[in-house]
Order: structure tokens, then C-alpha cells, then sequence
């Protein structure tokens, strides 16, 4: 069974998402579990835009269950910073990682950011301007682990490397009622970026075609498919 992505002629990377039975899921568990699932690592590694030209070694890999989907990053890079130590603050400025993903069939697309310690940012909404961010309550509801732990801190300069785990229930895409995603197709990008670091940098899985840096682009999401 194919599990690598592979572009199609339009430049649009699919990945076939395997299905985990698997209940009571802790975040620390999951790279654990992927491993024993023989779940591979995905390259997020297309630099769109030459002036930004760094290129952190970056995978990601993706499962799902039926009641969640489950996310683990690996990174290595030339310098890590945390800041943002609470829900729904400029993640994207630190050493993070995104998801981007239209569950439902009208347009609107969530976008999960998460930085090297597992301080998440939750959106929703058809296009970068007016997002709804997500309460609380909600944010709650996404487990995470890190291998820096939780606490925050400033820019430490040297290679560093570091993994987090996200256990996303479909209840996460709280404009919507996500019962199961077995069998569908659905739209995602996967994102590296740290706006504020040393060497701020913007890479992605699935290739964007934009004039400057701008991951709010759902025309470039490619194409993920749930057992």
C-alpha cells in the first residue's frame, strides 16, 4: 500500500492517510505508535521564495483514527526560540509548524499552527483576512507533546532539533460536524516557518506560486486521502 506522497501532473502532492484503531490517545504516545504503524516521514522542503532561501530539514507524518487525526514534526535547524507560551499568540514568529486543511466542502480552511514547545494557534475562515480564531474550549481539546516541554523561552542560537505530537479530534474544526473522515478526500498544506528567527524562513510540502511569502493560499493545498 502506497503511503509516500507523489505529485500529480498539476504539481499537486497526494498522501493516502492510514487508518489507526486506536482509543484513549495520548499525545506522547504518538510517535511511538506511528513508528510501530511504519507510518513515513514526509519532506517539507519546497523553498517558494528565493529570498528566504533556508531550508531547515523538516518531515512531518499523519494518520488518523476514528475520532481523530494525528500529527508528528521533526525539525532541525539553525536556531529555535519559544516565546509564545499561550494559545492563540503570534506562534508563527517562533520556531513553528502548520497544518492547513478544508474538512468540509465549503471553502472554509482551518489553519493550526504550532510552535517548538506546543503553544497552538487555531483559525478558520475562506480567506487570510477576517479568521475566526478558535476559543478556548476548543484549543483545549487538541492534545499536544513536545520534546523542548512547555515552558517558553528567547532564541537559543545553534543546531537544534525537535519533535512535537498533535492528537486533533474532529471536533477541533469546530465550524463543522466532523463525524469521520474514512474515505474522504480533503485539501492540506504542511508549513515550517519562524518570521522572527535568526534566519526567518517559509517552506512548504505541497508547492506555492505567490509573488512573496503567503501560506493562506488554499488554490496550493494538495490533496489528502483518508483510508
Amino acid at each position: 500500500m502506497l503511503l509516500c506522497s507523489h505529485k500529480t501532473e498539476n504539481q499537486m502532492k497526494e498522501l493516502l492517510v492510514k487508518n489507526i484503531h486506536a482509543t484513549s490517545l495520548d499525545a506522547i504516545t504518538i510517535p511511538t505508535l506511528l513508528d510501530e504503524q511504519q507510518i513515513p516521514f514526509q519532506k517539507i522542503d519546497e523553498v517558494n521564495w528565493q529570498a528566504f532561501s533556508y531550508r531547515p530539514q523538516v518531515t512531518f507524518r499523519i494518520a488518523h483514527t476514528e475520532e481523530a487525526i494525528l500529527l508528528n514534526f521533526r525539525v532541525k535547524e539553525a536556531s529555535v526560540r519559544a516565546r509564545y507560551g499561550e494559545d492563540n499568540g503570534s506562534v508563527w514568529t517562533d520556531a513553528c509548524v502548520e497544518f492547513f486543511v478544508i474538512p468540509g466542502d465549503d471553502g472554509v480552511y482551518y489553519n493550526l499552527e504550532c510552535n517548538c514547545i506546543g503553544t497552538i494557534l487555531l483559525g478558520a475562515g475562506p480567506e487570510r483576512s477576517n479568521r475566526e480564531r478558535a476559543p478556548q474550549v476548543v484549543m483545549d481539546k487538541v492534545l499536544r507533546w513536545s520534546s523542548l516541554g512547555r515552558q517558553p523561552f528567547e532564541e537559543r542560537i545553534g543546531e537544534c532539533s525537535w519533535e512535537v505530537a498533535l492528537v486533533i479530534p474532529y471536533s477541533a474544526f469546530y465550524k463543522h460536524q466532523i463525524i469521520s473522515l474514512d474515505g474522504k478526500e480533503i485539501r492540506a498544506n504542511f508549513y515550517k516557518c519562524g518570521d522572527e528567527l535568526n534566519t526567518p524562513h517559509y517552506l512548504s510540502w505541497n508547492v506555492i506560486k505567490a509573488p512573496k511569502p503567503n501560506f493562506h493560499l488554499p488554490e496550493f493545498f494538495g490533496l489528502l486521502r483518508f483510508e
